[in-house]
């Protein structure tokens, strides 16, 4: 990495580099932000450290003022763990969010000029191979400092033909593809489009807050491991969806 230097606004300065510790193998690199006087207010390492100037520049608070933006590699060069920071200079520096980067991370403005952020969010693991991890899409703004989520704000969209993920499970998710689950089952690796857009699915009624519709999509599953599915997909949510995390856990025992 070579070094590399640029002023920002107020006084403020970037500076990128190898990090001074030669033995720091996973954290090679280094990128800090100087202020008028030469201190530092902000430094990240990582396997790669990367100024964003696509992004720089953006209000992502709505105070009218612009944040600085890094990409992080911390994943020592795993190709795993990028993931972004920015970092707010007004009224004073602070880092305002970091976002990891499991899939598609996307900033967008809204039909009122604010910032959101589309973030592919991954499911649960262990019921498809690596490459079909199912995800779906997570809508987040900054409120008062903090990043917060408002999925459900924009699941018309989502929901809709309106998304390309839509339209790519409705094709995989037809009563042939169902049937074909039902009777082979999640074991034969023909079916793992189908499980994938399945949990997909299920999985973006569960951001979208429409629990209904999500229990309906997981009993669709095959009953022979339907139980386990719930548990697992339990497991995958229980964080912030606790109550709905219960209630699959409850159906599962059930069987």
């Amino acid at each position: 990495m070579l070094p590399h230097k640029k002023k920002l606004w107020d006084g403020y300065e970037i500076s990128l580099g190898p990090s001074r510790d030669p033995e720091a193998v996973e954290e090679k690199c280094t990128a800090a932000i100087y202020n008028s006087t030469g201190r530092v207010v902000f430094r990240t390492n990582g396997f790669n450290v990367v100024f964003d100037e696509e992004q720089t520049g953006k209000d992502f608070d709505g105070d009218g003022k612009p944040e600085v933006v890094f990409r992080n590699d911390t994943g020592g060069g795993m190709h795993c763990c990028w993931g972004y920071i920015v970092y707010s200079l007004s009224p004073k520096p602070h880092k305002l969010f970091e976002i990891a980067m499991e899939g598609r991370v996307d900033f967008e403005k809204d039909k009122d000029g604010k910032m959101v952020i589309w973030k592919r969010t991954a499911g649960p693991y262990g019921f498809t191979s690596n490459a079909r991890t199912p995800f779906a899409e997570k809508v987040l703004r900054v409120r008062e400092g903090k990043l917060v989520d408002a999925t459900p704000e924009f699941c018309g969209k989502i929901l809709s033909d309106e998304s390309e993920d839509y339209q790519a499970d409705q094709r995989q998710l037809t009563p042939e593809n169902l049937k074909k689950l039902e009777t082979t089952g999640t074991r034969d690796w023909n079916n793992e489009d189908t499980v994938s857009a399945l949990l997909s699915r299920a999985l973006q009624y569960v951001f979208c807050q429409r629990f209904d519709e999500a229990m309906k999509e997981l009993d669709l599953w095959p009953e022979g491991d339907r139980g386990k599915m719930k548990i697992g997909f339990a497991d995958a949510i229980r964080e912030q969806y606790p109550e709905f995390a219960a209630k699959l856990r409850e159906s599962a025992e059930k069987k």
